[in-house]
């Protein structure tokens, strides 16, 4: 271990005890029944005691040495879990600045995949009990339902009804995807409680400490959620951008992939939840929970708004730099992007290098031809969207028909449909067709002149929100994004 000696004291938790000493932690659970626990006899407690032993021990086996018995009248009383004290200073919640911050996310996204790659899958009548969309749906109405009698005086009444009828709306039309990750094996015993503040970064790596041991439906869900809950604390404390890393890094390491919305769908819960614990907390009378709740609950409803399954066109006339937006959208979002210029090769049976340039209207452009390619782009949206994964469409968009379609599709998947209309001034449209044009791996076949034509025959789109493309990228990217979410 490294750090300096550490003071002796006492810590205590709404559960337990903490006595720690120079070198160690020991742990006394309370003599206690709650309405989520039972350590209201002696063999119950020494029984959890066990437990928690046993079950930290799978990431932590150097911290948790065991437990000593508490002894009176020759009975058998209490039993103390024992661990290292870790030093302080190594907590992941206080190295946010730390030069080595991301290598130990890195790490940590590590272990944790190998956790849930160590246990073997709940499937069957059980895990739907837990990690169901109607287990799920529960627990979010347990938790509005707390929280419901402080949100007129701590919370937006707009921000509190919002994130009810998204979270709400989600869990209506994912059911088969939460029955999909049951049936895939992604519901497994985890952690249940991953907090910044409970790691420890050590030069040999992480130790993470305090899993919920005393329930294990509390413990037990999808892999997502329980990842999900690291990934929340890490965007609190240092941004979206080391939140995605971790996930990033988590997918790597377990070799997995995961729809974005069902991460972003669980990252607003696990928010959610600790908004309702801040609003327990100041019931009891703690003044600063209240800002912490109103952080928590912000932070709900940021991933509720971008885990909203939806359907983006994006569109406009060459030039006008939607393919750019698309991808871009695409990346903050963890949205697949379907390319009509891609797909339109690949129906060719030609490269992205292989240009075929014609007049307006013929060759591959033909109506019949433009046709086929927005046809099989809405066979693979409705594919991805059945599996909970959103999808940005980039393509032009010129026809009333295609656009409807989409729309169509949509309300079929029950899912949200946005419109975006780049646009740009003619002069900057050529001068980007002229600048790809010589660019190789561009898949675009669009000319100077195709845009002039389009131009000058665009129909007018008023479902789409138009977004300027002349300034950067990020100011581009923020404006659709505001169209997106909100």
């Amino acid at each position: 271990m490294v750090g300096e000696i550490a003071a002796a004291e006492v810590r205590e938790t709404h559960i337990s005890w903490v006595f720690l000493t120079a070198d160690r932690a020991y742990k006394l659970l309370k003599p206690i029944t709650t309405n989520f626990l039972d350590f209201g006899s002696s063999d119950l407690r020494c029984a959890a005691a066990q437990r928690e032993v046993e079950l930290n021990r799978r990431v932590a086996p150097d911290v948790y040495l065991g437990l000593g018995d508490l002894v009176e009248n020759g009975e058998l009383v209490d039993q103390l879990i024992i661990m290292r004290r870790m030093p302080e200073e190594r907590r992941l919640s206080r190295m946010v600045d730390d030069p080595s911050f991301d290598h130990h996310v890195r790490e940590i996204a590590r272990t944790v995949a190998a956790l849930h790659a160590g246990e073997p899958a709940v499937t069957g009548d059980r895990a739907q009990a837990i990690a169901g969309r109607d287990a799920v749906a529960g627990n979010w109405e347990a938790n509005f339902a707390d929280l419901a009698a402080v949100a007129d005086e701590l919370i937006d009444s707009v921000d509190y009804a919002e994130a009810a009828a998204r979270a709400r709306r989600f869990l209506a039309a994912q059911s088969d995807l939460f029955t999909r990750r049951i049936d895939e094996g992604f519901v497994r015993d985890g952690h249940g409680d991953l907090l910044a503040g409970d790691i420890f970064c050590l030069d040999d790596g992480p130790r993470i400490l305090d899993c919920l041991a005393f329930d294990e439906r509390l413990r037990i869900g999808d892999v997502l959620s329980d990842i999900g809950f690291l990934a929340m604390d890490l965007h609190r404390l240092a941004g979206a951008d080391v939140a995605r890393s971790l996930l990033k890094w988590y997918g790597e390491f377990s070799n997995e992939h995961h729809p974005a919305s069902l991460a972003h769908h669980y990252m607003g819960y696990r928010a959610h939840v600790r908004a309702k614990i801040a609003a327990l907390r100041w019931q009891q009378g703690s003044t600063s929970a209240a800002d912490d709740l109103r952080v928590h609950h912000d932070l709900a409803l940021f991933h509720l708004r971008r885990g909203e399954v939806r359907l983006v066109m994006v569109g406009g006339v060459p030039g006008t730099g939607k393919s750019t937006v698309a991808s871009a959208i695409g990346a903050e979002l963890g949205a697949v992007v379907l390319s009509s210029d891609e797909l339109r090769k690949d129906l060719a049976h030609l490269g992205p290098d292989e240009h075929a340039r014609s007049p307006v209207d013929s060759g591959l452009y033909a109506p019949e031809r433009r046709a086929e390619v927005y046809e099989e782009m809405l066979v693979e949206a409705g594919l991805l969207l059945a599996r909970g994964e959103s999808v940005v469409m980039d393509a032009s968009w010129s026809g009333a028909d295609q656009r409807r379609l989409a729309e169509s599709l949509g309300r079929e998947r029950g899912v949200e449909v946005v419109a975006i209309e780049c646009v740009v001034d003619a002069t900057t449209a050529r001068q980007r067709i002229a600048h790809r044009m010589s660019t190789p791996g561009v898949p675009s076949d669009a000319t100077p002149d195709v845009a002039d034509h389009m131009r000058a025959t665009w129909p007018a789109w008023p479902e789409a929100s138009q977004i300027d493309t002349a300034g950067t990228i990020e100011e581009t990217l923020e404006s659709a994004l505001q169209a997106i979410t909100g």
